[in-house]
């Protein structure tokens, strides 16, 4: 009998079962492992492909919200510009507004002055004292921007003269302005107070 054979009959039954255990459990030992490895892998390859597909939906979501954030900035920016814009107006507006209404108020002592030097007077120092204080009062207005409206022998214009009475002159054209009863003038654009007129051959 061999040596060999001899140690082997030695064993114990009890430590010769628990030897193949141990021979069998680290033989499936790699196996075990290697199934955990694939399946962290699967596991990691699965998260992978749900966070590519979340990418495109989170880029698309960034782009909708810049949008939304554009149109609101465009939207502010447009009231804001309609804002400044309808303020300039009105503030331009209330200053022609207040500036016709007081150069309305100086007409009508401009008209008084016109026919106090139309009346014959005998003290020559009080009329050149009157018509001193007309040339003031029209020097005023010529630097509000008031002009006179031109009327005497024009065409009729309804947007700058009111027509109070008519006649038929042989002599003047079809719609011209025979008389003057009462002087017109425009503050820039604006018609404060048309002329008064007369119109011949309408």
């Amino acid at each position: 009998m061999d040596k060999d054979q001899v140690k082997t009959d030695e064993i114990p039954a009890d430590n010769a079962e628990t030897a193949a255990e141990e021979v069998t459990a680290e033989d499936t030992q790699p196996a075990a492992d290697t199934e955990q490895t694939e399946e962290t892998g699967t596991a990691e390859a699965e998260q992978t492909e749900t966070e590519e597909a979340e990418q495109p939906d989170e880029l698309e979501e960034l782009k909708k919200q810049l949008a939304d954030e554009k149109e609101r900035y465009l939207r502010l920016d447009a009231e804001y510009y309609n804002y400044r814009t309808r303020s300039v107006k009105e503030k331009s507006e209330a200053y022609d507004n207040a500036t016709a209404q007081a150069v309305s108020e100086i007409l009508t002592v401009v008209d008084n002055f016109e026919r106090a030097l139309g009346t014959e007077c005998s003290d020559e120092k009080f009329k050149s004292g009157i018509e001193m204080i007309f040339r003031q009062y029209l020097t005023i207005l010529e630097k509000l921007g008031v002009k006179e409206i031109e009327a005497l022998g024009q065409p009729f214009d309804p947007n700058l003269h009111n027509a109070v009475t008519s006649i038929e002159d042989e002599e003047k054209g079809e719609n011209e302005v025979a008389a003057v009863l009462q002087k017109g003038y425009t503050l820039g654009k604006r018609v404060i107070r048309p002329a008064m007129v007369t119109v011949a051959n309408p």
